[in-house]
């Protein structure tokens, strides 16, 4: 039997000093640049969702130019969530790859209302990231089979579109597919706002998407926020203002 002693308490005290305790992740920071367009930094990497071209929906923004990321993960190729002048690493293509020691997963869900037949299918990105496990639907606007349920279920973060229109989804859909995947932290995207008419774009504000929201937290943040690993927020919709 173990018995305590001053000596014995002197020796767990000196293999302390050489057995390094688990060290706190630092927070990950977030960075919005409007429509689906996010750069997401920490865990030792930089990724940028979406970049997007100053069209359709996205005229009103300015595109990003000369920034620092260590590759994109895009829904598709169209030119508001897949615009890559510069020709850097994208992943854009449904399937498992790996960067570094980072899993990337996509899966392809319906960009459209019509099984993908107008718009083709977007692709619904997962990874994990500082501690993060995220999962990026901007794209997507048809429904989730029970495979992609399991495959999406209960991400950390999710970002999702809430704006409707014939490429995103509705505020009630996207409240539909979170009852579903019960995700902590959900973050809208695809909304515009209210005092905002942009020509030719199709987008409702999130008037309908958080009168059908229950049981969330509604918090409103700037474009640049950090989220603490160690202390992740349950059931808090983040509407970036």
């Amino acid at each position: 039997m173990f018995k305590f002693s001053f000596r014995n308490s002197f020796f767990f005290l000196f293999l302390g000093l050489f057995i390094p305790f688990p060290a706190f992740a630092d927070n990950l920071k977030v960075k919005s640049f409007g429509h689906s367009n996010f750069l997401i930094k920490g865990g030792g990497q930089t990724v940028l969702l979406n970049p997007f071209k100053s069209t359709g929906c996205a005229s009103d923004l300015k595109e990003q130019k000369n920034l620092d990321y260590d590759f994109i993960l895009s829904s598709s190729r169209l030119a508001d969530e897949g615009y890559n002048p510069s020709n850097n690493l994208m992943f854009v293509d449904p399937g498992v790859y790996k960067f570094k020691e980072t899993i990337l997963t996509g899966i392809p869900i319906a960009h459209d209302r019509f099984q993908g037949r107008r718009f083709g299918m977007a692709t619904v990105w997962i990874w994990e990231q500082n501690d993060f496990n995220i999962v990026h639907m901007g794209g997507a606007a048809g429904p989730i089979n029970i495979n992609n349920q399991i495959l999406l279920s209960r991400p950390d973060i999710l970002f999702i579109s809430i704006g409707g229109g014939d490429k995103s989804y509705n505020g009630k859909e996207a409240v539909e597919i979170i009852n579903k995947l019960k995700p902590n932290i959900v973050v809208p995207v695809h909304f515009r706002n209210k005092e905002k008419i942009i020509q030719n774009c199709d987008f409702t504000n999130e008037d309908v998407f958080l009168k059908n929201i229950s049981d969330f937290k509604i918090k409103y943040v700037r474009k640049n926020f950090e989220l603490n690993p160690n202390k992740i927020p349950n059931k808090s919709i983040l509407i970036i203002k």
